[in-house]
């Protein structure tokens, strides 16, 4: 039978492994398990005292964003850690509970009641706020791994480290759930050392288990892998049923997973990573699995393999479809060739061994799937390991035998599946009914590289992660500082080493990198979407390397800028200084390893470039940047509101509203984010630039739906249509654009009796407003419009303020409400697959959506269609971006309205 044509593959570097922990046991070579097993679920456990959920209550403020849920009747000895101990690497989940808390907002919770919104769930137990956290240790240095459990007290219950004294002993029936070999045979290291038992987890329902929580609640989880280009693919949950799982270790097994808890093994191989590792050491000499992989990379097999061209002259024999390319023989070639083992290149014989045996893989995969009418195949284990080179010699082979009719396709996580099992076969572990909106992936700076390879977890201490930033040094494109050296008298937490050569800030060009899963479960997906399934937020295709260059340049080019400012929000400390700059280099570092390879944190967009960024600020505490700045445009541009609005009452109503909208998006200049702007700030205040830009607009705009607009807003002749019921309006930057933009544009709609929710942030980014800063902006624009305080009044935003606003207010009759809520984010961009669940309430009656600014309506949501009515408002103020989106120029506006779909 011949084999799959020999491809061409580029270069890719391969990270270098110790040898000792790439040695495998006489197990494990052995395939196991060959008869198939019948599905079973998942375990749970009932030796050990289970979740207590008895009494559960909200921790501290009831009103905040994502509310901790205290057990008061749990007990110590429940862990929410799990391992899947190998026999090269240790993968080890824990949890934690989110450590920030929000003061108490009456405002808060007068909106929330106005809108029905609760802090119940769908579940009959609570989901706890909080992180899973992926790390790796090698298992050869597994006395590192048990001092990291016991430095987090992982080991005595650790849902929250600060809870738990550093001496603090596990009770006696503390458990911690693990799989793998390594749960036997580490099982009374464990108790030694940490007090606890291990609970062993079968393997197979563990590796199932964690592959349909991947696919269910991960949105860009799966990818396939051609030729060096990964393209994530959509995994419908409610379609997802039945799939080919095949999982290569030493051996391979094939899965039919047809649901949750129900699946087989229908097939294997004993054939494997095992084989060609074993093979490879024997004819190579290699002295680890990726030393291995790497030779593979620079070898040509033709040397090796017989193919079909050697058979028949180097022509193709293209009567039953084989080009002269095809592999009709692994090693075939050897046979007829007077040599010995040392006359062949040892990156031949790898490449020879890695074709052989993958393309046998694919094929067998495949003839399963057919066998069993399977649509996807989904291939994981030791193996693969996120290898650029090996996914693309299985893919290859797949696309081979099915003729293009499947694809491989793999999951960013797979080395995490044993682990994700064993954690979720705890009793109310909180992940089952979890959806993918309620999770966030997020990718903290500070895990050291070595060669490639994570060792340990992120660094969590800021001042630690500063002082090994600090050590960076620039050599061109890349980054590399020494490895962090272990504190005096420990044994090197998480894996760090006294450094014996360079580490470098980035994983290998062919690793994809696992953050920190967030669970928020007050997010929600926003209800007024037309098609929740088909919606993408980004309009930028950043796959397109041109485009990823010019926006990369572009955030590089503003970095100092807007160190600058984060520095100075802090006061200029020395303190702030040197946070600045660790900043500075961990987001450059960033820049590097996502131009390096674009895929490597998942699907990219402009919007998750703008949201790293924002995170990445965080994580060096700078938590509003731009604060001065907004305080100061804000005031400036209260002082005249009061005559902006007397210029709007002398107005008709059909000129009135002309003037509002040319007013939003004259104000919509206002924008730190764009490098356009910055340079307008050096030529005039505030005030003469929005001056100057209400001079400038002149319609038609680029794009100009206004007058379709004015019609449903006021009707044509004598018609005249009824008002919106509820407006929710996505607000973007302080100052002008909020106080002389939106503002006076939600009192034109509550003077129609509209209620109007504005939307803003939940966290700073830039100079956006955030829901917290509104309701003090409100106030102080009530000050001088009665219809303003009115709906402010009735909205709940002056609980606050009410001591601080003169007398005078004129109106007695009720108010329609004027609200504000947060949309769940802190980023330029908003994603409405994860919104607040206040956002979602307010949706549920709205008819109207305004989104304003670039970030919300034209790098992102400038397609999205609504079941609503919709009006795009905003102010271009990149070239590049003007010219691909709207065909236009700098400064050119936007007035997009688009009826209810």
């Amino acid at each position: 039978m011949a084999s799959p044509t020999t491809k061409d593959h580029s270069h890719i570097e391969i990270d270098d492994i110790n040898e000792e922990s790439q040695q495998m046991t006489e197990k494990d070579i052995v395939e196991k398990d060959m008869a198939p097993l019948p599905g079973s679920s998942i375990h749970r456990s009932s030796s050990r005292p289970q979740l207590d959920v008895s009494g559960a209550a909200i921790q501290g403020n009831f009103e905040e964003k994502d509310p901790a849920i205290l057990l008061p009747n749990q007990t110590d000895d429940i862990s929410h850690l799990a391992l899947d101990i190998g026999g090269s690497l240790i993968k080890l989940i824990y949890f934690s509970r989110h450590a920030d808390r929000q003061v108490d907002d009456g405002r808060k919770r007068k909106v929330k009641e106005r809108l029905g919104v609760t802090n119940g769930s769908r579940r009959s137990y609570p989901i706890l706020g909080g992180r899973l956290h992926f790390v790796k240790f090698e298992t050869s240095k597994i006395n590192e791994c048990l001092d990291f459990i016991h430095s987090k007290q992982l080991h005595c219950g650790g849902m929250d480290p600060r809870c738990w004294p550093s001496d603090a002993p596990p009770s006696e029936n503390a458990v911690i759930k693990a799989t793998g070999g390594g749960a036997y045979k580490f099982a009374d290291l464990f108790k030694e050392r940490l007090g606890v038992c291990i609970e062993k987890e079968d393997e197979m329902n563990c590796l199932v288990s964690g592959a349909n929580f991947l696919l269910k609640a991960i949105r860009h989880e799966a990818f396939t892998h051609m030729e060096g280009h990964k393209e994530f693919v959509q995994i419908d949950q409610n379609d997802l049923f039945p799939y080919l799982l095949v999982n290569i270790g030493s051996g391979v097994s094939m899965i039919k997973v047809d649901g949750d808890g129900q699946f087989q093994r229908v097939s294997g191989t004993n054939v494997g990573g095992g084989t060609y590792w074993g093979l490879g050491r024997l004819l190579t000499k290699c002295k680890s699995f990726d030393e291995l992989l790497e030779l593979s990379q620079r070898g040509d097999n033709s040397t090796i393999d017989m193919l079909v061209g050697d058979i028949y002259g180097g022509m193709d024999y293209s009567k039953i479809g084989l080009s002269a390319s095809t592999i009709a023989s692994s090693f075939g070639k050897t046979i007829s060739e007077n040599k010995d083992l040392e006359d062949y290149k040892p990156e031949d014989i790898s490449l020879s061994l890695l074709r052989m045996i993958s393309y046998n893989i694919g094929q067998i995969a495949y003839l399963n799937a057919l066998r069993f009418g399977l649509k996807r195949i989904f291939f994981g284990g030791f193996f693969i390991r996120g290898h650029a080179y090996t996914m693309d010699t299985i893919s290859f082979a797949v696309q081979f035998w099915s003729k293009g009719d499947a694809q491989a396709m793999f999951l960013r996580h797979e080395g995490f599946l044993g682990a994700l099992g064993a954690f979720m076969s705890y009793e109310k572990h909180g992940l089952d009914d979890l959806m993918v909106h309620q999770l966030v992936e997020r990718f903290p700076m500070g895990a050291p590289y070595i060669g490639g390879n994570v060792h340990g977890p992120p660094l969590g201490d800021l001042n630690e992660k500063i002082s090994w930033m600090e050590k960076f040094v620039r050599k061109g494109t890349e980054i590399t500082a020494p490895v962090p050296m272990a504190p005096p008298a420990t044994t090197g937490l998480g894996g760090f080493e006294v450094p014996s050569s360079k580490g470098v800030l980035r994983s290998d060009a062919s690793k994809l990198n696992v953050g920190v899963l967030h669970l928020v479960p007050s997010l929600e997906v926003f209800p007024l979407l037309a098609d929740p399934k088909t919606y993408e937020p980004n309009t930028i295709d950043l796959s397109d390397h041109g485009e990823l260059e010019y926006w990369f340049t572009v955030l590089s080019e503003h970095l100092s800028d807007l160190v600058d400012k984060a520095v100075a929000s802090e006061g200029g400390t020395d303190d702030a200084k040197r946070r600045g700059d660790a900043f500075a280099r961990a987001f450059s570092a960033h820049l590097a390893r996502l131009m390096e390879e674009p895929a490597a944190y998942g699907k990219l967009g402009l919007a998750n470039l703008l949201e790293l960024r924002e995170e990445c600020l965080r994580e060096f505490h700078f938590f509003d940047a731009y604060r001065t700045i907004k305080q100061r445009e804000n005031e400036a541009s209260l002082a005249v509101l009061p005559d902006l609005l007397m210029e709007l009452d002398s107005l008709t109503e059909d000129m009135r509203l002309l003037t509002l909208i040319e007013g939003v998006l004259a104000a919509n200049i206002f924008d730190w984010g764009s490098r356009a702007c910055v340079d307008l700030y050096h030529k005039g205040t505030i005030i003469e630039i929005y001056r100057m830009s209400r001079k400038k607009m002149q319609r038609p705009w680029r794009v100009d739906d206004f007058d379709a607009f004015k019609e449903r807003m006021l009707g044509s002749g004598d018609r005249k249509p009824l008002p919106h019921k509820r407006a929710l309006l996505f607000v973007d930057n302080s100052g002008a654009d909020i106080v002389l933009g939106m503002l006076p544009l939600a009192r034109e709609l509550l003077r129609r009796g509209t209620e109007v929710v504005l939307v803003a942030n939940s966290l700073p980014a830039l100079n956006d407003v955030t829901a917290m800063e509104l309701p003090d902006i409100v106030a102080e624009a009530a000050k001088h419009c009665d219809i303003l305080r009115g709906a402010a009044e009735a909205g709940g935003l002056l609980v606050d303020a009410m001591s601080n606003i003169q007398d005078g207010y004129k109106e007695n009759t009720p108010s329609v409400p004027l609200m504000v809520v947060e949309n769940g984010c802190g980023s330029p961009c908003i994603d409405l697959r994860q919104v607040s669940s206040e956002l979602a309430a307010a949706a549920k009656d709205a008819d109207l959506v305004i989104l304003e600014g670039m970030g919300r309506s034209l790098h992102t949501n400038y397609n999205a269609k609504f079941k609503c009515d919709a009006l795009k408002l905003a102010m271009v103020k990149n070239q590049r971006l003007a010219a691909k989106l709207v065909k236009g120029n700098i400064y050119d506006c936007v007035c997009r309205y688009e009826p209810a779909s």
